[in-house]
């Protein structure tokens, strides 16, 4: 039996938990604010999902940006000029290495610290035990406030289909790193969304046949429209305010004349309209899949033996599977309840960000968007750092500021008629959750 770890009491600090392009973004701006700030990190850099060399990232060898470089850098860190528009993710990882010096961030994150559990003791205020990831003795400390920024694309969502008699190898996606892997295989690849598509891609010229497995059909849009990344005239087009059904025409329009109608290839038909889900940047599949390349297949229904059969009873004998079946949110240091989480373990966050019941709790960078996460994150990190000002230096003006936004309605800031999916909990209107976040901003302001 192990002995209580001594309290250490941080006073008016604030812990962020992971140093990944969001929790980056929650140090700088906690500490532009006045706040002491302590920053956990498993790992032993910067860069979280983004570093490759860790354990928990998802980034292959060869993933690049699906976002363009205006829509994703820090909008007080620009990424340089002659970048490309989309960048690969070494580039991106050194511009978050960049971002943390420039800003001298890394004096405040304890590297190879794993946050085991964090508890609310009154007050607002929070106990944080941690311990280093290689072992060694539990420490606790007491923090004014607690930001979460672990990101949510480390723990892969388990398959519905059993695979206990399946003689073959089952990878998941953030486990196949290297396009090496699939040479001279017979690949399966299962999941449609930017994760899948970019494997089935990368999978084409190396393995000996590829097979992708999609639940359903999909809007597969062009990296770039009249010589511009695509995303840019999405957003600009929702600056315009133009109404949803106009966006959607326009978007079905423009994939029809760029990437075409892949159902003459034998692609599934998407079964919902434009921004009803997740955007996929891939105009490449389309193409490998008119070559022959990648044989587009119904969803999987069970697996026995060295054989896979499909929704449509056509059966194949891939000798590798690999699952690009998502991720799951998990929070393994927090109580569920503490995010009102339901029983699948969705949090609910006011702006995905804020804890209803917990003033002092927030979670950065929990959103799925059609631009880049950092512009977001930066202006999530941003509000959190204000309300934690003004309810330390007003707590009866924080108050206030908190009863007007509990009146905000979800379809601001949310977008709605999504595909009913875990992959789209957090889906959120990139310039629409902006300005939400504007407006919160306002309000703090005014307070």
């Amino acid at each position: 039996m192990h002995d209580t770890p001594d309290l250490a009491d941080r006073h008016d600090a604030v812990c962020v938990i992971g140093a990944g392009g969001s929790g980056l973004a929650a140090l700088k701006n906690l500490r532009e604010q006045g706040f002491s700030v302590d920053c956990y990190e498993r790992e032993t850099s910067v860069g979280g999902a983004w570093n490759w060399r860790h354990d928990r990232s998802p980034v292959a060898a060869g993933t690049h940006l699906v976002t363009s470089r205006p829509l994703t850098e820090f909008p007080d860190f620009p990424m340089p000029d002659d970048w490309p528009d989309y960048p690969h993710h070494s580039r991106f990882l050194a511009y978050l290495e960049r971002y943390a010096d420039h800003f001298g961030l890394r004096d405040s994150i304890w590297f190879g610290t794993e946050v085991v559990a964090v508890t609310p003791v009154g007050d607002g205020r929070w106990d944080v035990t941690t311990r280093g990831t290689g072992g060694g003795d539990e420490r606790i400390q007491r923090y004014a406030a607690v930001v979460v920024a672990t990101g949510h694309l480390w723990s892969p969502k388990p398959w519905d289909v059993d695979v206990s008699g399946y003689r073959g190898q089952v990878l998941h996606a953030s486990a196949c790193k290297d396009p090496a892997q699939l040479r001279g295989r017979k690949v399966l690849v299962v999941g449609g969304g930017n994760t899948g598509c970019d494997l089935a891609v990368a999978a084409a010229p190396q393995a000996d046949t590829v097979w992708h497995s999609t639940r359903r059909g999909y809007w597969y849009a062009p990296a770039y429209v009249f010589g511009r990344p695509a995303d840019q005239i999405a957003a600009l087009l929702q600056r315009w305010r133009l109404p949803l059904r106009v966006r959607q025409w326009i978007y079905a329009r423009t994939v029809r004349l760029t990437t075409g109608d892949g159902s003459r290839f034998g692609l599934p038909a998407p079964d919902h309209r434009p921004y009803e889900s997740h955007p996929v940047v891939n105009s490449q599949l389309v193409l490998h899949v008119g070559q022959g390349r990648i044989s587009p297949m119904p969803d999987v229904v069970r697996c026995s033996g060295t054989t896979v059969e499909f929704a449509d009873g056509r059966r194949v004998d891939p000798d590798l599977v690999v699952l690009a079946t998502g991720y799951l949110p998990r929070f393994d240091f927090l109580a569920p309840e503490l995010l009102d989480a339901d029983a699948d373990g969705k949090p609910d966050l006011h702006l995905h960000a804020f804890a209803r019941r917990h003033p002092t709790l927030a979670v950065v960078g929990l959103v799925q968007a059609d631009g880049g996460l950092l512009p977001v994150a930066h202006w999530q990190s941003v509000a959190v750092a204000r309300w934690l000002r003004l309810r330390r230096e007003s707590p009866d003006r924080a108050a206030a500021v908190q009863q007007q936004e509990s009146t905000r309605p979800l379809r601001s800031w949310v977008r709605q008629r999504m595909v009913p999916s875990s992959r789209h909990w957090f889906e959120v209107s990139f310039v629409s959750y902006l300005r939400a976040l504007e407006g919160l901003l306002e309000r703090l302001e005014r307070a």
